[in-house]
């Protein structure tokens, strides 16, 4: 069963912790945060985090969830994300925060991208520190103007 997704979008300052808190309590849905710097345990100024008295008044996640030393990409986000929201009892949740990528990644996904061989890649460094960034871009025109 697909979760569904209450989403309160706003700027810094506009009430979505506030609202999402008392949705939480009346509904007994949980709140995900798709604020790229909350996420962080080492980002507490400037972020706008829920007070430690807000966090107790409802379940939060990715509010301090991890470490700036091991950044979390939007993709990242979106796997982790879906992981609990599957895992977890509820199946209705408060997604709330500023990154709007964060949240696209959850929504709707990114592209898969093909890995790319470890040869290219060299042969493709090697061309740019040999011909500069002018040169490779001549050659992806002529390869596909």
């Amino acid at each position: 069963m697909n979760p569904q997704l209450l989403c309160l979008l706003g700027p810094t300052a506009s009430g979505k912790t506030a609202l999402a808190i008392q949705l939480s309590q009346t509904f007994g849905w949980p709140i995900l945060s798709f604020d790229s710097r909350q996420f962080y345990r080492e980002m507490t100024i400037g972020t706008a985090v829920p007070s430690p008295d807000e966090l107790q008044l409802a379940p939060h996640h990715f509010i301090h969830s991890h470490s700036i030393h091991h950044p979390l990409s939007a993709g990242a986000f979106a796997r982790e994300a879906e992981v609990l929201m599957h895992a977890h009892p509820s199946n209705v949740f408060i997604l709330t925060g500023g990154s709007g990528l964060y949240l696209q990644a959850l929504l709707f996904g990114f592209h898969s991208l093909p890995d790319i061989p470890a040869a290219l890649r060299s042969s493709l460094q090697h061309d740019f520190q040999e011909f500069g960034l002018s040169w490779l871009q001549e050659q992806v025109q002529l390869a596909d103007p």
